[in-house]
């Protein structure tokens, strides 16, 4: 998901409670995700043709404002990276591997098991949590990453990895845990109809576009002002458009999703429960292996945070393209930045108090 705080990019830490280091808009995230779904399911009733109207112009099979909403979260969040510092983060083998493998095998794998384990018969919404396990965590991680103490460089570096991989990977794994691994292990595929370009087509646009543009402008930002202008006074400007779009999106959404959502309550309920048991077991697990490779705490936390998030916007924004808009897919999507964004913070607690109970004296733990 996405975030704005300046501490993200400064990789500063004040030592004040959670909550308090968030700005207000991150702070009160899930109170404007409600008042947005609030406000979309009102506006749904309200105008009952507002998807044709949606529908009129569109952008990869996804209407225009819908279209705009999504490329604009995406672009703050990928500003914020620190490109020119790959190869010092990726020379940690320690970290690198461990982060490549919860990411892409890990993570889809138990996503796709847990989908299957808790909606084995609502297709729509199964298909909408494996993209979401597909789509790896590049935003809202540098605030859990930052708040509970993390290697924030070394976040950032993992975020433009997996921006990247996405890019390359995220369609032919589409492919396989919808279509090839079902039919492998005697599942139904028959309500499952997608191509590779399809998905492939939104990723490009959705997440190659603004990939490009955070590259662009953090090269030229950096080269034009410094870097300490650049993520002391431009990214704090830039960096709140990223909940904008995203809480824009959401309105969108639920007004055309509101009849759904109300009349059938007991289905967003059956999708957060398969969403929470995720991110714990990630979280976890990740800690356990960072904990084992003795990893320093900053890199664990990393380590943990990075594998435990998911990028819901890529998510959302392949299911409207490849589902339709109103789609169980995409509701599926929907739900999951309200989910994530309690349960991360609660994991940002265990991590501070694991921190002080087994961390004591990091250099028992080699870094």
């Amino acid at each position: 998901m996405p975030g704005s705080t300046a501490n993200v990019a400064t990789g500063a830490h004040t030592g004040s409670p959670v909550a308090a280091q968030l700005s207000l808009l991150n702070r009160f995230l899930p109170v404007w995700i409600g008042v947005a779904m609030a406000t979309g399911i009102g506006l749904g009733r309200i105008e009952p043709g507002l998807n044709r109207g949606l529908d009129h112009v569109q952008v990869a099979g996804t209407s225009l404002p819908i279209a705009l909403g999504l490329l604009i979260m995406m672009y703050p969040v990928l500003a914020k990276v620190r490109y020119g510092e790959i190869n010092r983060v990726t020379a940690d083998r320690r970290l690198l591997i461990p982060s490549l493998i919860l990411n892409w095998i890990v993570g889809p794998a138990l996503m796709f098991t847990l989908a299957w384990l808790f909606l084995p018969d609502l297709p729509a919404y199964r298909t909408g949590l494996i993209l979401v396990g597909l789509a790896r965590c590049i935003a809202m991680v540098l605030i859990w990453n930052d708040l509970a103490c993390g290697d924030a460089t070394a976040a950032a570096v993992l975020v433009a990895i997996n921006s990247v991989f996405q890019i390359v990977a995220f369609a032919g794994l589409g492919y396989f845990y919808l279509r090839i691994l079902p039919s492998w292990l005697g599942l139904s595929t028959a309500q499952v109809h997608v191509s590779v370009w399809s998905i492939a087509r939104s990723v490009l646009i959705f997440l190659g576009i603004p990939l490009l543009a955070g590259y662009l402008t953090r090269t030229f930002g950096e080269r034009a002002k410094g870097r300490r202008w650049y993520e002391e006074r431009l990214l704090p400007r830039i960096g709140p458009f990223a909940l904008y779009g995203l809480l824009f999106t959401i309105v969108i959404l639920f007004a055309l999703q509101g009849s759904a959502i109300t009349h059938r309550p007991f289905d967003v309920a059956r999708i957060a429960l398969p969403l929470l048991c995720y991110f714990a077991v990630m979280w976890g697990v990740s800690f356990v292996a960072g904990r084992s490779l003795r990893l320093s705490y900053a890199r664990t936390a990393t380590l943990a945070f990075t594998a435990a998030g998911n990028n819901f916007e890529l998510a959302i924004a392949v299911a409207i393209g490849t589902f339709g808009v109103t789609s169980g897919q995409a509701l599926a999507g929907v739900v999951g930045p309200l989910i994530e964004v309690p349960a991360l913070v609660g994991l940002v607690y265990v991590s501070l108090w694991v921190k002080r109970r087994f961390y004591s004296n990091e250099g028992d733990i080699s870094t």
